[in-house]
């Protein structure tokens, strides 16, 4: 048996990692790299395997850092079966016709640019009709706790990783030469709060194995309270509200969009909020996965589940406003005060969000809220690091709105619930992956105070079991 890292080893992005086990080779995810710098080379280069040999595809969760590659993964050879939840097969297909799009709108942006210069013009990395073609290889879907017989001495066990929908952790049980290995990825782990997570279940605990692969976006540090997030949260709204201007929310279309319409809508009921306060979900892609998350409760913990059995439905608020045409969002902006609008992209570097940061956060009346990670180089982070002007549209606009950071919602478990998840196992090897050096090494250090071997490979490296 060998393991090869191919993204996320070294960083938080590009999660690919590749497990030959006899003459069967599996990957287990292949997300795009993402951050706040032209990424475009680095998703376009080779993978370093040959995309025909591959098997089987385990996908842990439908962000676009863990599935966006799956369709150039199909244009280079893949033919094999992915397996992965029923819930991530439903948003990883909203999330690819997505990028499919972005792609596009990118490579005519880049194409006339390339016309002017007497450049050559280039193709979207893929399409819809590679996103197609992608669904076409999504096979049997995976239950939580439930064995799956990959192939012969291959068996694999998706469990709950209480990230987002769908998400989970994944135990591969194979057997080599007569040799049997419990090897377990953590994919992402959730964020379990003081309350949990208040629509899925958080992450049930990691089953005892002889390899761990684990996630350590967040192992250096500590998540605030989500209590006092969802009190910081509604007195920003109120302060908004009560100087007269709009609250600006860029917004991440999965769970963070779906998460805050529950919170907003506990607020309402107990008239902490008005309950008639107009709320805009103004992202066509958040209002499709709200309608997926609907679709999914055996996702849902029990008081969700309870709540929407007896007719609570977590996303109906009052005066909530769903906005898919571009026509429907162009007219929040003749609203001059009093409305919550919630827009992609979360770190504002492009979607809706951005022509309503342009009409508003000029005022001083108006408020942005931000409650989410934002990059370095993005113009989310310029606005939180206190830039006087932003640029948005080639325009330079004065920044005079007040600018709120609030930062307990993370979807990540932090460096003690990592740990918890983690357990005191002694596996023979624990491999830190999806982590920057000092969250590998948060986590590395505790773990190498316990006696205990840990890797932390960078891409390309190869590990024999």
């Amino acid at each position: 048996m060998e393991m090869q890292f191919h993204g996320a080893a070294g960083g938080v992005t590009g999660s690919c990692h590749f497990l030959r086990i006899g003459d069967k080779r599996l990957l287990i995810d292949c997300g795009m790299f993402q951050g706040g710098h032209d990424l475009e080379e680095e998703n376009r280069a080779e993978f370093g395997f040959d995309a025909k040999e591959i098997d089987y595809l385990l996908l842990t969760h439908a962000h676009l850092d863990h599935c966006g590659r799956i369709p150039l993964l199909m244009k280079r050879g893949f033919r094999g079966e992915i397996i992965t939840t029923a819930a991530t097969r439903e948003l990883a297909r909203l999330v690819l016709i997505d990028a499919a799009g972005l792609a596009a709108e990118e490579a005519r942006r880049s194409n006339r640019r390339h016309q002017r210069q007497g450049g050559t013009e280039s193709a979207p990395i893929y399409d819809i009709t590679d996103v197609l073609d992608t669904m076409d290889h999504f096979g049997r879907a995976a239950d939580y706790g439930q064995k799956i017989a990959v192939c012969p001495g291959v068996s694999v066990t998706f469990g709950d990783a209480g990230h987002i929908l769908g998400s989970a952790w994944v135990l591969i049980e194979a057997s080599e030469a007569g040799r049997q290995q419990r090897i377990v990825y953590s994919g992402d782990l959730g964020n379990r709060g003081n309350r949990g997570k208040p629509i899925i279940n958080p992450s049930t605990p990691a089953p005892q194995a002889d390899v761990i692969v684990m996630e350590t976006t967040y192992g250096d540090r500590l998540h605030k309270a989500i209590e006092p997030s969802v009190n910081e949260l509604r007195d920003a709204i109120l302060d908004t509200l009560n100087r007269g201007g709009n609250a600006i929310i860029p917004t991440f279309a999965l769970e963070r969009a779906q998460d805050l319409l529950y919170y907003l809508r506990e607020m309402m009921n107990a008239n902490q909020l008005p309950a008639n306060l107009p709320v805009f979900l103004d992202s066509p892609m958040a209002i499709s996965a709200t309608e997926i998350f609907r679709r999914h409760p055996e996702c849902f913990n029990p008081n969700t589940r309870e709540n929407l059995q007896h007719g609570a439905d977590p996303f109906a608020l009052r005066n909530l406003h769903f906005t898919r045409e571009t026509s429907e969002s162009m007219g929040i902006n003749l609203i001059k005060g009093g409305a919550l609008i919630m827009a992609g992209s979360g770190m504002a570097t492009g979607g809706r969000v951005t022509h309503h940061l342009k009409h508003n956060i000029w005022r001083e009346d108006c408020s942005v809220i931000f409650v989410g990670y934002a990059a370095q180089g993005t113009l989310a982070r310029r606005i939180i690091d206190g830039a006087k002007t932003v640029r948005i549209f080639g325009e330079e606009i004065h920044v005079a709105a007040k600018i709120y950071t609030i930062g307990g919602f993370s979807a990540h478990a932090d460096h003690d619930e990592l740990l918890a998840w983690y357990g005191d196992q002694k596996p023979t090897r624990t491999v830190l992956v999806h982590g920057e050096d000092n969250g590998r090494e948060g986590i590395a250090r505790v773990l190498r105070a316990r006696g205990l071997r840990v890797d932390c490979p960078v891409i390309g490296d190869r590990y024999s079991l």
